[in-house]
């Protein structure tokens, strides 16, 4: 654990399509980065064509992971983060929040997109305290990801597991909870589940949009009900406000009433 950096290895066989849209290049787009292709702008534009609110949806997504990792460092006293499903860096990525907190704070990142791999060194920055990772590893597998995990964090020390805007790829919501079943039964007493998701039951036009896009022959994305969002923290301590809109899970003060939007997520403490 003395390399505050561990490189990827390289993903053999694996090519980048830049022929069809991917969905972790259009959520890039639409955070305002610069990984992406025009066939993925394309698709981002003809998107919010159908419901603009999904940039908003976006980059609050991006905020609320910025707050959750806060309180984690500055209240819960958390050291170390699984952030499974990373996605394209951009700003504010988990480590440069938890390390400018927390020089010593330790980051594991998870993703199985060659896309993200091939950029994974911009997420492979620490500071000489700490250290970041990256694993090429599916959500589904986290017997994997468990194992890989341990060789920069110490799992027997609380852990913060980032499921951030992942957890829709998995389509069976048994198969989902599941997952984050068997990656929480690995950490300690005091580590925590942050999880944001897309939401149905709040927005139809974004449903429908949504929907829309599944149809496409892209990677689905499938948007859950806030009940099946709060159930992936079954058995955890909810830290107040609970389940809520992303917008509005301990907002910036003075930042006014902020809007609702069909995206849920909380943050949880493992008994």
């Amino acid at each position: 654990m003395a390399d505050p950096v561990t490189t990827p290895e390289p993903a053999e066989r694996q090519k980048i399509d830049t022929s069809v849209p991917h969905s972790a290049r259009i959520w890039n787009y639409w955070l305002g980065g610069k990984d992406n292709y025009p066939v993925d702008e394309a698709a981002g534009d003809a998107y919010t064509d159908v419901f603009p609110g999904i940039v908003t949806i976006a980059r609050s997504s991006r905020a609320f992971l910025r707050r959750t990792i806060a309180y984690l460092v500055s209240e819960a006293g958390i050291r170390q983060f699984l952030d499974v499903g990373t996605g394209l860096p951009t700003a504010q990525n988990t480590h440069e929040v938890a390390q400018r907190l927390a020089p010593e704070a330790r980051i594991v990142y998870v993703d199985n997109d060659p896309m993200v791999l091939a950029h994974a060194r911009a997420l492979l920055t620490s500071t000489e305290e700490g250290a970041t990772a990256y694993i090429d590893a599916d959500v589904t597998d986290p017997d994997r990801i468990l194992e890989a995990a341990a060789r920069t964090l110490d799992l027997g020390r609380p852990t913060a597991l980032i499921l951030s805007n992942i957890l829709g790829h998995v389509a069976d919501h048994d198969q989902a909870r599941s997952i984050v079943t068997r990656l929480m039964d690995a950490l300690p007493s005091g580590s925590h589940l942050s999880v944001n998701d897309g939401s149905r039951g709040i927005d139809p036009v974004f449903e429908q949009a949504q929907d829309a896009y599944n149809n496409s022959g892209a990677v689905p994305y499938n948007l859950r009900g806030v009940d099946e969002i709060t159930a992936f923290f079954d058995g955890l301590e909810l830290v107040e406000p609970g389940v809520v809109p992303v917008t509005r899970w301990r907002p910036e003060p003075g930042s006014g009433t902020p809007e609702v939007v069909a995206e849920h997520g909380g943050l949880a403490r493992k008994p």
